[in-house]
């Protein structure tokens, strides 16, 4: 067994200082001159063990930390498609995390994305809280520590720098995260570190590789094991053209050992297992070794897990992106078979009605269902590849089961002719977005205003409450129809509705109201108009000062008190007890009585039991 080094992945909002770090670091680590240097893999970078505590000083034996790692591997790719592509069965292969924010603007987006995601993965993560540098008045020392740093600043600037930090404390308090600057974490298993740094001068680097080895080593001892000696296992991180090489396959390798003239398995963009030798292996050339008039890479003939490789082979320009690479020289059913189980794993079509997911590779696929199914959002279906027409077929299936499902969620795919052909004529919706969080969110908003629209049009439908007063002496006429002035003492009286009196007796139904000449579809609470009510007798169905109400149906009360109570004003909701109080007593004395109702009947007495039923 071999101790590998922890593969370390930079996220975090553009601008903020994700590639600035990686060059940070690996420009501290060119200029300690240290034996063995840095070494400079496909996608990656590796530093190892005496580099790592040169940068980090005494820090490594504070922090007690003993354990002895080859080094820290980083992907050079920063950001969360990286991160979301590279992933191994079981998880994220990035083994610890760096979530870099601009500690002068805070959370953006993409911080809020990144965050999520690593909580989804799991992945231990260390905050760098980048651009101390920016805080106004800060006095910055190259390449020192953060804690000699700060013990320089002006105490008004380290009192700034705290209330930027503890800003950022607050917002990861909200998303689930106690956290704490390094210096002052009580509990490193509960608490995530936040490490001040500045990407440009170098400040608290040390600190951040010395919170990353404490975490490796807190966590990670069991899973840095790997085989030397077996067969390779690794993450297709691109599939790139190279000038004289055709297309090729950047990958990390985290297990296990890669040869040249291997056969190895990748998995398709149509989820389908391939099959391919590697005619050669190429890794970068040293800096020095690279002239105008040369190759950048130079062959190998094998490489050993961490390692981060471009592979030369036959047929692989439909391989995708986040595709597991393995070794397949001995025995391809089982790994044929292993390759599909991990695609089974994310492609969902257990839900019967749900939405269509497509996207780019088999880790932002991944995310994405993660996030939709922590949204309850149901999946019929979730693939790798651009929108065909055949989704837009499926998705308008769907939608004749309910608007909301019909729709696409495509993340860095595109739409193909024909479906967009084929959408021209349905009503399904595609989402678009580079950012995961940004297409759920406008997912999520569009199913919020469809419904808040539904929810709209179904209380519009609905007779509402509300009651009128006929006005004494503006009684006009006096049947065929009855014609008289009201004033609309609650709700919104609207012309059809069927009017009753206070003893429940039928009166007539609203055929017209008019106002100095016009005509009235509706009249609001305070409104006095001229109404016409159709069948309506004066002195026989009702007589001046009388106080009518709208009548309900039962089933229309109790949608009104059960989905709409809180859209009801206070008169109407008043109205509604009144309307109640008259059915029970001339219809039913359980009248829109619901389950919870009932139950209180078990804590009358007799004379209030009879009352009720009465």
């Amino acid at each position: 067994m071999k101790t590998r080094s922890p593969i370390v992945s930079v996220l975090g909002h553009v601008d903020h200082g994700k590639t600035t770090l990686l060059d940070n670091i690996r420009g501290s680590t060119v200029a300690s001159r240290e034996a063995g240097g840095i070494t400079q893999h496909i996608g990656a970078t590796e530093i190892p063990m005496d580099v790592v505590s040169s940068i980090c000083g005494d820090f490594l034996e504070k922090m007690n930390i003993q354990e002895k790692l080859p080094g820290l591997f980083f992907v050079d790719t920063p950001g969360h498609e990286a991160f979301t592509t590279l992933r191994k069965r079981g998880g994220s292969l990035a083994d610890l995390a760096i979530l870099i924010l601009d500690v002068t603007e805070g959370f953006k987006p993409q911080t809020y994305e990144a965050l999520r995601i690593l909580k989804s993965s799991k992945t231990p993560f260390v905050v760098a809280a980048n651009k101390i540098d920016k805080i106004p008045g800060w006095n910055s020392t190259k390449d020192s520590s953060f804690t000699e740093s700060v013990a320089n600043q002006h105490k008004k600037v380290a009192f700034e720098l705290d209330k930027l930090l503890y800003e950022v404390v607050g917002i990861l308090h909200e998303e689930g995260f106690e956290s704490e600057r390094f210096d002052r974490v009580s509990n490193y298993a509960s608490q995530i570190t936040i490490v001040p740094i500045s990407a440009v001068t170098g400040e608290g680097i040390p600190e951040l590789l010395t919170m990353l080895m404490g975490l490796a080593y807190q966590y990670l001892s069991q899973q840095l094991q790997i085989e030397e000696d077996s067969p390779a296992s690794g993450t297709v991180l691109e599939v790139k053209e190279e000038k004289g090489l055709g297309l090729t396959i950047d990958t990390i390798i985290y297990d296990g050992v890669l040869h040249k003239d291997d056969s190895i398995m990748l998995l398709t963009k149509n989820n389908k297992v391939m099959s391919t030798n590697i005619r050669s292996l190429l890794k970068p050339k040293p800096l020095e070794a690279i002239t105008e008039t040369n190759a950048l890479f130079e062959d190998t003939d094998l490489i050993v897990a961490a390692a981060g490789v471009k592979i030369v082979a036959p047929h692989v320009d439909e391989v995708v992106s986040g595709s597991p690479l393995r070794v397949a020289n001995d025995d391809s059913v089982r790994v044929e078979d292993e390759l599909l189980s991990e695609v089974d794993n994310i492609r969902i079509q257990t839900d019967d009605v749900g939405i269509i997911v497509k996207a780019d590779t088999l880790g932002s696929l991944e995310a994405l269902v993660n996030i939709l199914n922590s949204m309850d959002v149901p999946i019929k279906s979730a693939e790798i590849g651009d929108v065909s027409r055949r989704d837009v077929i499926n998705a308008s299936i769907m939608y004749e089961e309910d608007e909301k499902y019909g729709v696409i969620i495509a993340f860095g795919v595109n739409v193909l002719p024909s479906a967009d052909e084929e959408l021209q004529t349905t009503n399904v919706r595609v989402f678009q977005d580079r950012v995961i969080y940004q297409i759920t969110e406008n997912y999520q908003d569009w199913i919020d205003t469809a419904q808040e629209r539904k929810k709209k049009a179904k209380l519009d439908a609905i007779t509402r409450p509300a009651k009128i007063r006929i006005i004494p002496s503006l009684v006009f006429r006096h049947s065929k129809p009855a014609i008289c002035g009201i004033e609309v003492m609650s709700g919104i009286i609207e012309k059809g509705v069927n009017l009753i009196n206070s003893d429940g007796h039928v009166v007539g139904s609203v055929e017209s109201m008019e106002d100095k000449g016009e005509n009235l579809p509706k009249s609001p609470r305070g409104s006095k108009v001229a109404m016409a009510i159709k069948d309506a007798v004066y002195q026989k169905d009702f007589d001046e000062g009388d106080v009518l109400y709208v009548d309900m149906e039962e089933t229309n009360f109790l949608t009104l008190q059960d989905e709409f109570h809180s859209k009801l004003l206070d008169d109407e909701l008043h109205t509604m007890d009144e309307l109640q109080e008259i059915k029970q007593e001339v219809e039913d004395p359980m009248w829109a009585v619901v389950n919870d109702d009932w139950s209180q009947l078990d804590t009358l007495d007799d004379d209030e039991f009879e009352d009720f039923t009465d």
